[in-house]
C-alpha cells in the first residue's frame, strides 16, 4: 500500500511539474521566448503599395521591440503571406495561418473584401485580429469580438468631407466614384448616409471592377450628372486615372478620396495635376510634430532606408504600437481570451499622437480621428480651420 501511495504521489507530482512547464504553451503560437502572429496582405499586384507599406511600418516598430528583448521576454514573430488583394487568397492564407502555422493572433490585414472573406474563419477559431487597413462599417457594427480596428471608419471620413464641402463651399451636387466590391460599397454607403442627414442624395454613382484600371464608363456617367464634387472610394491607380481623365476632358470638380487610396502613390501618379485634390487621412502627415512621428521617421529610416515616410506605413506603425501595448499589458499569462479582454480594457492609450486609443466591450474601434489634407506641389498639407477658409472655391465646367 505504501508503494502504491508513493507511486501515485510521484505521478501526481510529475503531472503537476509537466503542467507548470507547459503553461506558456497553452495557446497556439506562444512559446517561452517567442509569440507568433500572422498577417495576410497585398505584397504583390495592383495594390502592393498598400500591403508592403503597412508591413514595413509595422515591422519597423516590431523590430525595434525585438532588439530590446521583445515583450515580456518573448520576441514577436510575424508570418506574412501575400494575398494580392484577392479575397479567396486572403481566406486561404488565413486558414493556413490558423491551422498549419498555428499563430496566436492576426494583425495588419489590408482591405475590406479580403478581410470579410476571411472573417468566418477568424470567428470560428476565436482568434484575435488587431489593426486593419479598412474603414468598413461591416467590421465595426455590430461589434465583432475578435476584431479590433485602430483607425476611424469610412463613414466618419465621408461624413467629414461632405459636411465641409457643403458648409464651406456650398456644394450641393455630389457624385461617387467607387470600386465595385465591399470596400467601394462601404464608402458609397457612407456618402449616402452623410447626404441623407442633409436632405440630399448623390447625383450619380459609378464604379470600376477591382483589379481594373479602366474608368471610362464611370467617368462618362458621372460627368453627365454634372456634380460639383466627386468622392472617390478606390485604390491609387484607378483613382488617379479618374482624376487625370476628368481634368483632360475639362471636367474639374472638387476631388476627394478616402484614406485607403494609398495617398503618396496616388499623388505620384497624378503628378502636376494633383494640386487641390483632397484626401482624408486617419493618421497625421508624416512631418507633423510629436513623439510618435519622430520615432516612426527614425525607425523607418533604420530598418527600411529606401522607403519614404507615408500615411500607409505610419498607420501600420501605429497598429504595431497598439498591438505591443496589449501584449505588454497581458504579462506572461498569454491566451486569446485574455488578449481580447486586455484590448477591451485599453483606455486613452497614449501612442504619441494628438489622439489616444481606447477600446471597450461595446466599441472595438480605437480612434475617431480624421485629418483633412490637400495636395500641393505633390505634397500633402494639413487643412486647418483657417486654411479651409482660404482655399479657392472651384468652378465646375458644365
Amino acid at each position: 500500500m505504501k508503494i502504491q501511495r508513493a507511486s501515485g504521489g510521484l505521478l501526481l507530482f510529475t503531472a503537476l511539474c509537466l503542467m507548470a512547464a507547459g503553461l506558456s504553451y497553452a495557446e497556439d503560437g506562444v512559446k517561452d521566448d517567442e509569440i507568433i502572429l500572422g498577417s495576410s496582405l497585398a505584397l504583390e499586384g495592383h495594390s502592393s503599395f498598400l500591403g508592403t507599406q503597412t508591413q514595413h511600418g509595422a515591422m519597423a516598430y516590431i523590430n525595434s521591440i525585438n532588439e530590446k528583448g521583445g515583450v515580456n521576454n518573448r520576441k514577436i514573430k510575424i508570418i506574412s503571406y501575400d494575398d494580392s488583394y484577392d479575397p479567396a487568397k486572403c481566406e486561404a492564407n488565413t486558414q493556413k495561418l490558423i491551422e498549419q502555422d498555428k499563430v496566436f493572433a492576426l494583425c495588419n490585414y489590408v482591405g475590406t473584401p479580403t478581410t470579410l472573406k476571411a472573417l468566418p474563419l477568424i470567428q470560428k477559431a476565436h482568434i484575435p485580429l488587431l489593426g486593419l487597413l479598412t474603414g468598413s462599417e461591416a467590421l465595426r457594427h455590430p461589434v465583432i469580438k475578435e476584431v479590433f480596428n485602430v483607425r476611424s471608419s469610412y463613414n466618419q471620413e465621408t461624413q467629414g468631407i461632405v459636411t465641409k464641402l457643403w458648409d464651406i463651399f456650398g456644394v450641393r451636387k455630389f457624385a461617387v466614384f467607387y470600386q465595385k466590391d465591399a470596400y467601394g460599397e462601404a464608402g458609397l454607403k457612407g456618402v449616402e448616409i452623410a447626404l441623407q442627414k442633409l436632405g440630399s442624395t448623390p447625383v450619380a454613382a459609378a464604379g470600376y471592377e477591382r483589379g481594373s484600371n479602366d474608368v471610362t464608363d464611370a467617368l462618362n456617367k458621372i460627368r453627365e450628372a454634372k456634380p460639383e464634387a466627386v468622392i472617390m472610394v478606390g485604390t491609387y491607380t484607378p483613382s488617379a486615372n479618374f482624376v487625370l481623365s476628368s481634368k483632360w476632358s475639362s471636367f474639374d470638380p472638387y476631388f476627394h478620396s478616402v484614406s485607403f487610396v494609398g495617398a503618396e502613390e496616388f499623388a505620384r501618379l497624378i503628378g502636376q495635376d494633383s494640386d487641390g485634390v483632397i484626401v482624408t487621412q486617419v493618421v497625421p502627415p508624416q512631418n507633423s510634430p510629436g513623439p510618435a512621428l519622430q520615432e516612426y521617421r527614425d525607425l523607418l529610416k533604420k530598418y527600411y532606408p529606401a522607403d519614404k515616410p507615408n500615411f500607409v506605413s505610419l498607420e501600420g506603425f501605429i497598429n504595431a504600437k497598439v498591438l505591443v501595448a496589449v501584449l505588454n499589458k497581458m504579462g506572461k499569462n498569454v491566451s486569446r481570451e485574455e488578449f481580447i479582454k486586455t484590448a477591451e480594457s485599453l483606455n486613452n492609450l497614449d501612442v504619441g499622437l494628438d489622439h489616444k486609443i481606447s477600446f471597450d466591450p461595446k466599441n472595438h474601434q480605437g480612434s475617431d480621428a480624421v485629418y483633412f489634407t490637400v495636395i500641393k506641389n505633390g505634397e500633402y498639407q494639413l487643412i486647418t480651420d483657417d486654411s479651409w477658409k482660404s482655399m479657392k472655391k472651384r468652378s465646375v465646367s458644365q
